[in-house]
């Protein structure tokens, strides 16, 4: 809904107070085939995330400050699904595809939020991952319970700060030239393409962000892995290195597939930008990514398989 007042008219321009998602696609034979393809991932995200939250709570073998992060990073993921899925999915079914503008801020600020948090979370656990090869005997006492809460609390406060003032500076615009964003959710270039204010500040903050982001934690990342691979080398036992490898597999797996959808998001050439594009990619990291994690994790770790079954066991008898 685009209207108009005396207190909300700035020149010849109405004021959005009402946005129109629209959508992955406009064919209307597609809507129910997509929910019914988004409500499972949606499903799988949150029975993965949750189910893993359970198992590393409930399983002493699993409160180690590596599944203390795993833990973390699970419970970002479920709601980073949440906060876009739920509204994915209503509006496959509805006629009418609107959110408030409050409804478009908080979504906005939620994805922000949380993909900082995602962003900042894999390097934090690279660092872990570097502590326990290259000194596993004091991994325990190096990455004690005091150090983990404050290296979450940093993520935290980081990104809550970033999503903050990336979330004002947004929607301190006017968008006045419609009120339809081509996309499924409220996303920062969609949203901009809207505005008939001077983004310029908007884009210079944007990119601001995505390089002490992106590129500070892939920094962290390759530093961290540089020291792995050359503790590495230095292990001699066949059963030392399947265990290191097995160690980071995981963790590079999750790392390769999260940072480089980011990676050709934000930082490919403005030539090649097509917001199709862009949708294809949103999906992936707001929704297939958060629903692939857990199956990472738990596909390649013995631990998490054994407590797994051992929550199998105890179910059936």
């Amino acid at each position: 809904m685009i209207s108009r007042s005396e207190d909300m008219e700035e020149g010849n321009h109405s004021v959005v107070t009402e946005f129109i998602l629209s959508g992955l696609t406009d064919r209307p034979d597609l809507q129910v085939p997509l929910f019914g393809v988004f409500l499972l991932i949606y499903i799988v995200t949150v029975v993965g995330n949750g189910g893993m939250i359970f198992l590393i709570k409930t399983d002493p073998r699993l409160h180690t400050p590596m599944y203390f992060f795993l833990s973390s990073l699970s419970f970002c993921d479920l709601c980073y699904s949440t906060a876009i899925a739920p509204k994915m999915l209503q509006n496959f079914l509805a006629k009418r595809k609107s959110i408030s503008l409050t409804a478009c801020a908080v979504q906005f600020f939620l994805w922000y939020l949380l993909q900082d948090v995602e962003c900042l979370l894999l390097a934090v656990m690279a660092y872990d991952r570097y502590v326990a090869i290259s000194n596993p005997l004091l991994y325990t006492v190096t990455m004690s319970r005091r150090l983990c809460n404050l290296l979450v609390a940093g993520v935290c406060g980081v990104a809550l700060a970033d999503a903050t003032t990336g979330t004002y500076y947004t929607f301190r615009l006017s968008f006045c030239r419609s009120n339809v964003i081509n996309h499924f959710c409220c996303d920062f270039p969609p949203l901009l393409a809207l505005s008939c204010s001077d983004t310029r500040i908007n884009e210079i903050l944007m990119f601001a962000s995505m390089c002490y982001t992106v590129v500070i934690s892939v920094v962290i990342i390759l530093l961290s892995y540089v020291c792995i691979i050359s503790t590495i080398l230095r292990i001699r036992s066949a059963e030392g290195l399947h265990k290191a490898f097995s160690t980071c597999a995981s963790h590079l797996t999750a790392v390769g597939m999260f940072h480089g959808t980011l990676l050709f998001m934000y930082f490919r050439p403005t030539s090649s930008y097509s917001m199709d594009t862009d949708k294809i990619t949103s999906v992936f990291y707001m929704l297939v990514i958060p629903m692939l994690n857990p199956l990472v994790y738990s596909l390649r770790n013995t631990e998490v398989k054994g407590a797994m079954r051992k929550v199998r066991n105890k179910l059936l008898t």
